[in-house]
C-alpha cells in the first residue's frame, strides 16, 4: 500500500512540474508583462527596472526556479488587468465554482445512478427506451444550449428563477457559500442542473452498462441458484460491484466538473474561476491564466489520487493481486 502511494506520489509531481512549466511558457511566448504593467509609452529606463525587480531579466531557468517556488507557496504574481494579487482573486471566485461543481455532481449520482439501474432492471420497456433517447439528447447538446434553453424557459418565460449571479451569500472568513440562504439555491439551480446534464448522461449509461455486465456473471447465476431474492441479487451483490468503475469516473467528472465549470460560469454570469479564466484570455492576464492551469492540474492530481486510494480499498482484486506480485 505504501509503495503504491508513493508511486503515485511521484507521478503527480511529475505531473505538477510539466503542467507548471507549460504554465510558466505563457510568460514567455504570449505578450511582455512589462508592456502590459507599463504601457506603450513606457521608457526603456522604467522598462528596465521593472524586468529586474520582477526578474525577468535573469536566465530561463533561474526564472521557472523562481515559478516553481513561488507557485508551490500559491503566489503567481500581480493580475495585469485589476492589480491585485492573483492568490486573492482565486480565493474569492474558488467557492463559487466548488460549490456549483459539487450541487452538479450531487444531481447526477442522485438521479444518473438510479436512472441507469431501472434502465438495466427494465431494459426493453417503454420507460427505459426514453430514458436511453434523453440520455442521447443530454450527451449531444452543447452546454451553452442547454444553459440558453434553461434560461428561455424558467427565467423569462416562467420567470421561476434567476437568470444570472450567485444571489446572496454568507460570509465565513475567507470562505463564501450561498447554500445557507434561500435566494443562493435560487440561484445555483439552473446552472448546476445545465452542469450536471452530461455528468448526469454519462453516469446513467455508465451504470447501465456495468450493471447489465454484471447480471450476466457467474456469481449472480450462482446466487440466483441459491434461491435469494430479486433485491437482494439486484441491490446486495450487483449494484454492489456496478458501483466499483462508476466512483472512478465519479471521481474524474468532479474534477471535470470544476474545470470546464467555465461556458456555464459564462453563461449565467456565475462569478466562478471559470469567469474569471474567460475574463483573463480576454485580456491575456497572463499570471491568472498560469494560476488556473496550476490549480486544475492540482485538482485533478488530487482526486485521481483519492480515486486510485479508493479503488485500491474497494476492490479486493487489486490488493490479492499486488500480495500475489510481492
Amino acid at each position: 500500500m505504501l509503495a503504491f502511494i508513493l508511486r503515485r506520489l511521484i507521478q503527480a509531481v511529475i505531473v505538477m512540474i510539466t503542467v507548471a512549466f507549460i504554465s510558466f511558457m505563457l510568460f514567455q511566448y504570449v505578450g511582455d508583462p512589462v508592456v502590459f504593467l507599463l504601457g506603450q509609452d513606457a521608457t526603456p529606463e522604467q522598462i528596465r527596472e521593472l524586468r529586474a525587480s520582477l526578474g525577468l531579466d535573469k536566465p530561463f531557468f533561474v526564472q521557472f526556479g523562481h515559478f516553481l517556488v513561488n507557485a508551490a507557496q500559491g503566489e503567481f504574481g500581480l493580475s495585469l488587468r485589476q492589480g491585485a494579487k492573483v492568490s486573492r482573486l482565486i480565493a474569492e471566485r474558488f467557492p463559487a465554482t466548488l460549490e456549483l461543481a459539487l450541487v452538479a455532481a450531487f444531481i447526477a449520482l442522485a438521479i444518473g445512478v438510479p436512472m441507469g439501474v431501472y434502465a438495466a432492471l427494465k431494459r426493453g420497456t417503454f420507460t427505459s427506451q426514453l430514458f436511453m433517447t434523453l440520455s442521447l439528447l443530454g450527451v449531444s447538446l452543447p452546454t451553452f444550449l442547454i444553459g440558453i434553453l434553461l434560461i428561455l424557459v424558467f427565467a423569462v418565460t416562467l420567470g421561476w428563477f434567476p437568470s444570472f449571479g450567485r444571489g446572496e451569500v454568507v460570509q465565513m472568513g475567507w470562505w463564501s457559500t450561498g447554500l445557507l440562504k434561500a435566494k443562493g439555491w435560487h440561484h445555483i439551480t439552473l446552472p448546476a442542473i445545465t452542469l450536471a446534464i452530461f455528468q448526469l448522461t454519462l453516469i446513467m449509461r455508465l451504470v447501465r452498462a456495468e450493471m447489465l455486465e454484471v447480471l450476466r456473471t457467474d456469481y449472480i447465476k450462482f446466487a440466483r441458484a441459491r434461491g435469494l431474492s430479486n433485491r437482494a441479487i439486484h441491490f446486495g451483490h450487483a449494484l454492489k460491484n456496478t458501483l466499483v468503475p462508476v466512483m472512478t469516473i465519479t471521481g474524474l467528472q468532479l474534477g471535470g466538473l470544476i474545470a470546464f465549470a467555465i461556458i456555464t460560469e459564462t453563461v449565467f454570469q456565475w462569478p466562478g474561476m471559470g469567469l474569471l479564466f474567460i475574463q483573463a484570455v480576454t485580456f491575456a492576464d497572463i499570471p491568472v491564466m498560469a494560476a488556473y492551469l496550476c490549480l486544475i492540474a492540482l485538482i485533478f492530481v488530487v482526486i485521481n489520487l483519492v480515486v486510485d486510494l479508493l479503488y485500491f480499498a474497494v476492490d479486493p482484486r487489486l490488493r490479492v493481486g499486488k500480495a500475489g506480485g510481492h
